[in-house]
């Protein structure tokens, strides 16, 4: 496994202080996110997920605990929008040029409007997927939302 990515290069690049910590992948998982958090030993609420969605059309991508679900209606009005839906797959892969189960909000080929879980803010440390299956990134929530430029916003159901 290359344990450099587009993300990583863009975390770097960027000066931010990460940690690189590699899983085995499931890709059977029924919930990647906590398969990534249990291989890790770590407490779901600090391994964050990355998804792709559209508000009112456009894309955007949205970081959350990984034991948490995405409410519609915060991620639309996180984004001033009147409505939210979820990407498919197919779509989020070519906008941001990673395999599903290992989408990062680092790096994407298609900067677009991001929006990070206020809740995951309060962590000293947190995990986000490097830009690879099996492969996290760990560092601070305030460092990840400063690279993305991120808004923060409540977003969970």
């Amino acid at each position: 496994m290359s344990k450099t990515t587009r993300a990583t290069q863009m975390l770097s690049k960027a000066g931010v202080a990460f940690s690189l910590h590699t899983y085995d992948y499931d890709p059977n998982a029924e919930r990647v996110g906590l398969q990534a958090a249990e291989a890790l030993g770590e407490d779901p609420c600090r391994v964050l997920k990355t998804l792709m969605a559209e508000v009112d059309g456009k894309p955007v991508c949205c970081v959350v605990p990984s034991d948490r679900e995405v409410s519609m209606k915060k991620l639309a009005a996180a984004f001033g929008g009147k409505s939210a839906a979820m990407m498919k797959p197919t779509e989020a892969e070519r906008l941001t040029g990673y395999h599903v189960g290992g989408i990062s909000p680092f790096g994407q080929k298609k900067l677009v409007p991001t929006a990070i879980e206020e809740a995951a803010l309060a962590e000293a440390q947190v995990y986000i997927n490097g830009g690879q299956r099996g492969l996290q990134v760990r560092l601070a929530p305030r460092d990840a939302q400063s690279a993305l430029k991120a808004i923060a916003a409540p977003l969970i159901a």
